[in-house]
């Protein structure tokens, strides 16, 4: 791993992150300020759809070279790690929501893949 990839926001607590935690830390922070009502599927699909579209238009222009160097630059690593925080944030919500074990569903996913395409021999 490269340092640009080790390099994070450092952690006021020093509690393991699960995603369990990170979804409680979320509806606490939603509960804070009333905003429940507004974390219907509906709009937490549309506001993951938006944060992916921001995560998108940091590569827009790039050529392949230069996208697998984004995270060399501090200012853009910087609104890399802010809209992969988003999108993952709306999508663990949506997650809760819906009652969706996010990573349940990835490894069953995974499964049918290996399944549908498996490696040549």
């Amino acid at each position: 791993m490269t340092r640009e990839h080790q390099h994070q926001e450092p952690r006021e607590d020093r509690e393991p992150l699960d995603v369990a935690r990170l979804q409680r830390r979320l509806a606490e922070f939603a509960a804070a300020r009333d905003w429940q009502p507004y974390h219907t599927p509906k709009n937490l699909v549309a506001a993951l759809s938006v944060e992916a579209s921001e995560l998108v238009e940091i590569f827009q222009w790039l050529t392949p070279e230069e996208s697998m160097r984004v995270m060399a630059d501090p200012d853009t690593a910087h609104r890399v790690r802010d809209e992969v925080a988003d999108v993952l944030a709306y999508l663990l919500q949506l997650c809760d929501v819906l009652g969706v074990d996010p990573l349940a569903a990835l490894d069953a996913k995974i499964d049918r893949n290996e399944r549908r395409f498996p490696a040549p021999e």
